[in-house]
């Protein structure tokens, strides 16, 4: 009789690693690897050989970077989304779409099983669990975090030691990282105590701002209906466009936050994120919408903007109102299409010029100069529109407050005369 099937995320760590073995040991089943390459730099044939040769019956490595960036990251981009004002949503977004590809691969397998290795304390957990139950519901969940047996990753470590399953990781250096095209995290070790500042040493992207060029950088980014198109003039594509600005960034110390943020769970955690390209894209992308966008539809994006960060975050991306908010997003978009010129300068980076077939921006109207578009004598009938709700509150308390007065010293006249009711 065959043996039931379970597709494991697979990414060859500390934590997938034991997971691979320990399902082997807990459950008579056939385990599937699947690698999710979104981008992260790493060896995959290498990984696929190491899956194979600590108990997967089958390996796949799943290249998802272009489809992460065209279908999550530039939405998200495009909404100008971010959690609590400074996490760029690298891991957020990707994790329901490599739940997307383990529910394709274990549909096409006869899967019935779907292992993570994901803590019973993140948020990972919700992203992954939340998709594949939006995608299939009758594929069950095998989450090892929230029932085995161990308590920290120093007794993991211990576990691959004892077993021979090679990993990278040391009590050492213990940090928690994911990476991929847009960003990388750094959880763990001394960075659980908030009063420790983070060590330079803890950066693999960028350079820490002290360490970059004493040189400006400039770069220019052409958008088109939203979407970054072309550097410096040159067309490239999504996976070629964001290289490039990742390159960019990390010389010059572009895009490092360390940053105190609300899980989902219910904790607070400290994570350090490095997010050199797609700093530089967020930034360009709001200077651009400033040449184009009118104050109404600014502003009323910004509040999606906030909603949309959450329910990315909390793994919600296929819901009804994160697709209504993206058509909402889409139509403010059609005409957000020019080019930002970038100045980039040990760790910061602002926009240095902007321009647009689309833009709102008139030198003629702004002018302080004489001009023949703008009669400054209409904005005194303007103001008293404009004010006038706060004329009529004015009056009114004016009215309120004079009657009063008037019945005191009516009241202070009777008294005085001794002229009482009685």
């Amino acid at each position: 009789m065959a043996k039931e099937k379970v597709v494991l995320a697979y990414s060859g760590g500390l934590d997938t690693s034991i997971i691979m073995t320990w399902l082997k040991e807990n459950y008579d089943y056939d385990v599937i690897a699947v690698c999710c390459n979104a981008g992260q730099k790493e060896d995959f044939d290498a990984i696929e050989k190491k899956a194979m040769a600590t108990g997967a019956v089958k390996a796949y490595t799943v290249d998802m970077r272009e489809e992460f960036i065209t279908d999550f990251i530039w939405p998200t981009l495009k909404a100008g989304a971010v959690y609590e004002e400074q996490y760029m949503l690298g891991t957020s977004m990707a994790r329901p779409l490599m739940a997307k590809k383990l529910v394709e691969i274990a549909e096409k397998e006869e899967a019935f099983y779907i292992a993570h290795g994901c803590t019973g304390k993140g948020n990972d957990q919700v992203r992954f669990e939340t998709t594949i139950k939006a995608l299939n519901p009758a594929i069950k969940i095998i989450a090892p975090w929230r029932f085995w047996d161990f308590q920290s990753r120093e007794e993991l470590i211990e576990y691959a030691t004892n077993h021979n399953i090679p990993i990278n990781q040391s009590e050492a250096k213990i940090y928690s990282r994911d990476e991929n095209i847009w960003h990388i995290s750094h959880e763990g070790g001394e960075l659980e105590n908030p009063w420790n500042e983070h060590l330079d040493t803890i950066h693999v992207l960028s350079v820490p701002p002290e360490k970059a060029p004493d040189e400006v950088t400039y770069v220019d980014i052409d958008f088109e209906q939203g979407v970054p198109v072309a550097l410096d003039g040159q067309k490239l594509d999504p996976i070629s466009l964001l290289t490039k600005l990742n390159e960019l960034g990390s010389k010059n110390g572009i895009g490092t936050a360390d940053i105190i943020e609300n899980r989902l769970v219910g904790m607070k955690s400290r994570g350090v994120y490095e997010t050199p390209g797609g700093t530089i894209l967020f930034a360009a992308h709001k200077g651009l919408e400033q040449l184009i966008l009118d104050r109404d539809t600014t502003q009323y994006k910004s509040i999606v903007a906030q909603k949309f960060a959450q329910l990315v975050y909390d793994g919600l991306w296929y819901t009804p109102v994160r697709e209504a908010i993206s058509a909402f997003v889409d139509a403010t978009q059609k005409q957000v299409t020019g080019t930002v010129k970038m100045k980039l300068y040990k760790g910061s980076c602002t926009v240095a010029a902007r321009k647009s077939l689309y833009s709102l921006y008139n030198e003629e109207f702004a002018t302080f100069s004489k001009d023949d578009v703008y009669n400054q004598s209409d904005a005194e009938g303007f103001i008293n529109l404009f004010s006038l709700p706060l004329k009529i509150r004015a009056i009114q308390k004016q009215t309120v407050e004079g009657g009063a007065k008037q019945h005191e010293a009516l009241e202070r006249k009777v008294l005085k005369s001794g002229d009482f009711i009685r």
